[in-house]
């Protein structure tokens, strides 16, 4: 009887297994696994369809945009759209005071007007294969260091043959951890211009509040161009530069959609962790989210506290709180989800499964027997020194403006003896680019604040032992005032004017007289406290995890090696599907699968900035203007779906049955935060832009229906 339980939990934890909802899944292998399945589902069309190397296909229409994000291209000009807070730094760049277009929204009405954004890059994936056996090659009998050492000179030996003399970029990344690996290869594109971004009163429409949560009425997408030479090829920005030409772009269905249909999303998740052991999940639960939730509240509590005071700060700021907002909400909603999911049990059911399998003592069983009590010891290894990285990374190296900025630049001089003057030329430039970013995005008295509170959270929570006794000293025998006179004020980092001045004479013995900078030399020693008395022992423990992990995962490939299972997410292309439909969050509540215009005017509300309609808007509304974008006399405005996702599908196409473009990703519901480690397929529910809605704004409030010209509408 008990092994009848154990195994019906097994099948629940790896619900991937029964679920077609379940899964980020390698586009390469779509004929082997899904594509019959996705057929029964509805889909209409191929594997080769979406991902092919001898034929223009999906793959093709779809670009990993930016650092984290996820494109499509929708007109063979060069026409892309993504998500609103995807350009929400690009938006920032270009916005000031006197042209706020966060808050007004930005649209080019000619290709003349489009605005170029330095640094901003697309890439699209010309293919992908398997090289498991090059990279691995030499490994035996290495461990630790020794063979990750050899992983990555293997690595670097198949990117070097992948890139064709630097005409692609090539990755080689790991896969079921570190058990397979595949070479990806890009074709990368860096003249992106913004087309086009509705105001921020619809782009992030309901702020926080709203944030990760459904019933959702954001209208987050903005509409970018990629450009490129005369011959179609990629070059940096220029002038001269034509609108790109996709080798393939998708229809854009006027159709909309229906519960039950049958919906893709094709995108870059960028990391999920299903197989970890039930140690894990209990740190990441019980401490390294609250931890840092704890950080983030009181952090996001001050910029607010600002922003609200002043306009100009507010437009500084508004790209570091969104970024700062977005993983602590999503962490809280994770903690909540795997509690609620009584994970630590499901997992330890399953290791339990694990346990009497590897305990057959065969030859291929016998290898896993030792992995669950390595996790155990370990993890307990780990504990304290996880706690005290996750404070060093979210208080001293990602807290504060001016402890970022001062990462940036040399702490010793001996680096710069050791480069060419070419690599010393080229780092100043940077360096100068990057503290103009920096001084443009920076108020000193909202940082001040910062700094010092969370220099008290430091102090206050973490064991004397991982902190300078001199930091102790420091905090105990000043008030804020006075660690601010002594550390903050008296740097040259506070001074655009003198740091402007620095970078361009740097040489050694400006670097060494920086030393002596009373903020560079408090940053030096938490720093150097860090780096010798916490973050070699939590890196050591963590690649002895990794090994276990590794094997851990060989073993699960084993015991199941007779069904489908699907790699974490690695920011590598993934086809993940679904269904159209709502949800019961709770009991008595039910979710419908949309939401409509007449949900947002029922939120308006002037007196807040994430809840005030723009008039324009209402006035549509009013008129029911809505032209062809409305189906029975409303205007929809979002969707969810019982599809696989996470950060990095923000952007990505939704694609319906017929391979057209019905909607652009961009959220999760908060009750399915937890997908990244454990899946319930009656919960988690990614959020989708209904694509109708997306035209509706560009035609009919922007008055850029011209854009649409470019576009292949399916109307039937």
């Amino acid at each position: 009887m008990m092994r009848k339980l154990l195994f019906g939990l097994f099948l629940l934890f790896y619900s991937c297994l029964s679920f077609a909802k379940e899964g980020m899944w390698l586009p390469m292998l779509l004929e082997k696994y899904n594509i019959e399945e996705m057929q029964q589902l509805g889909f209409r069309l191929t594997a080769e369809d979406i991902y092919s190397v001898n034929q223009n296909s999906m793959k093709d229409a779809v670009v990993l945009f930016g650092k984290g994000c996820t494109g499509e291209l929708v007109s063979n000009e060069g026409l892309l759209f993504t998500n609103h807070h995807c350009a929400y730094p690009n938006i920032q760049s270009h916005s000031s005071v006197e042209h706020d277009y966060l808050t007004a929204g930005f649209w080019a009405k000619s290709k003349e007007e489009e605005l170029p954004n330095p640094g901003l890059e697309v890439r699209f994936l010309e293919r992908m294969e398997e090289v498991t056996d090059s990279a691995l090659a030499g490994t035996e009998g290495l461990a630790g260091s020794d063979f990750y050492r050899k992983v990555a000179e293997n690595s670097k030996t198949i990117e070097t043959a992948a890139s064709d003399s630097g005409k692609y970029e090539a990755i080689v990344k790991p896969v079921f951890h570190g058990n397979q690996y595949f070479v990806y290869v890009y074709k990368v594109f860096k003249d992106v211009r913004l087309v086009g971004a509705p105001p921020s009163a619809i782009g992030k429409f309901g702020g926080d509040t709203d944030n990760w949560m459904w019933p959702r009425h954001t209208g987050d997408f903005s509409v970018f161009r990629i450009y490129a030479d005369q011959n179609n090829e990629p070059a940096e920005y220029s002038p001269d530069n034509v609108p790109y030409r996709p080798k393939s772009f998708f229809p854009v269905s006027l159709k909309g959609v229906q519960a039950n249909d049958f919906i893709l999303v094709f995108g870059f998740p960028g990391s999920t962790d299903q197989y970890l052991p039930s140690q894990a999940v209990n740190l990441i639960m019980n401490q390294t989210d609250p931890d840092k939730v704890r950080i983030r509240t009181r952090k996001l509590e001050l910029l607010s506290k600002h922003m609200a005071a002043d306009p100009k700060v507010r437009i500084q700021y508004a790209s570091k709180y969104a970024r700062t907002a977005n993983a602590w909400k999503k962490w809280q909603g994770e903690i909540k989800g795997l509690k609620s999911m009584d994970a630590l049990k499901i997992k330890k059911q399953f290791e339990q499964e694990f346990q009497e399998w590897s305990a057959q003592s065969d030859s291929l069983t016998e290898q896993y027997a030792d992995v669950l009590p390595q996790f155990e010891k370990l993890y307990i290894d780990l504990e304290a020194f996880n706690r005290a990285n996750s404070y060093y990374d979210e208080i001293v190296f990602r807290g504060t403006d001016i402890l970022a900025l001062a990462d940036l630049f040399p702490r010793t001089e001996n680096g710069w003896q050791k480069a060419s003057e070419t690599i010393r030329q080229r780092y100043v430039e940077e360096l100068g680019k990057k503290v103009q970013e920096h001084f443009k995005d920076y108020d000193q008295t909202t940082d001040e604040d910062v700094f010092v509170q969370l220099l008290r959270m430091l102090k206050a929570d973490l064991d004397p032992s991982f902190l300078p006794l001199h930091f102790h000293r420091l905090m105990e025998v000043n008030d804020d005032e006075k660690l601010l006179r002594k550390v903050y004020r008296k740097s040259v980092f506070t001074d655009e004017a003198k740091l402007t001045g620095l970078v361009k004479k740097l040489d050694e013995k400006h670097i060494k007289k920086l030393q002596k900078d009373p903020l560079m030399a408090f940053y030096k020693e938490l720093r150097g406290h860090y780096q010798r008395n916490v973050e070699h022992v939590y890196r050591d423990i963590l690649r002895e995890i990794n090994q276990v992990q590794r094997t851990y995962m060989a073993g699960i490939m084993a015991m199941e090696q007779n069904r489908a299972l699907y790699p974490d997410a690695n920011l590598t292309l993934r086809v993940a599907y679904g269904n159209v439909e709502g949800y019961q969050p709770a009991d008595g509540v039910y979710y419908k699968h949309f939401t409509t215009l007449k949900g947002i005017m029922e939120k308006d509300d002037p007196g807040v900035y994430d809840y005030n309609v723009p008039q324009r808007l209402r006035d549509l509304y009013a008129g029911k203007d809505y032209g062809t974008y409305a189906s029975d006399g409303e205007l929809p405005v979002a969707f969810a779906a019982s599809v696989h996702t996470t950060g990095g599908n923000s952007g990505s196409p939704a694609i319906n049955a017929n391979g057209e473009l019905v909607g652009i990703n961009f959220d999760r519901c908060w009750e399915g935060t937890m997908s990244d480690i454990l899946f319930d397929p009656d919960r988690c529910r990614n959020i989708m832009i209904d694509i109708r809605y997306v035209l509706f704004l560009i035609d009919k409030f922007a008055g850029a229906g011209y854009l649409l010209d470019e576009m292949n509408l399916v109307l039937e």
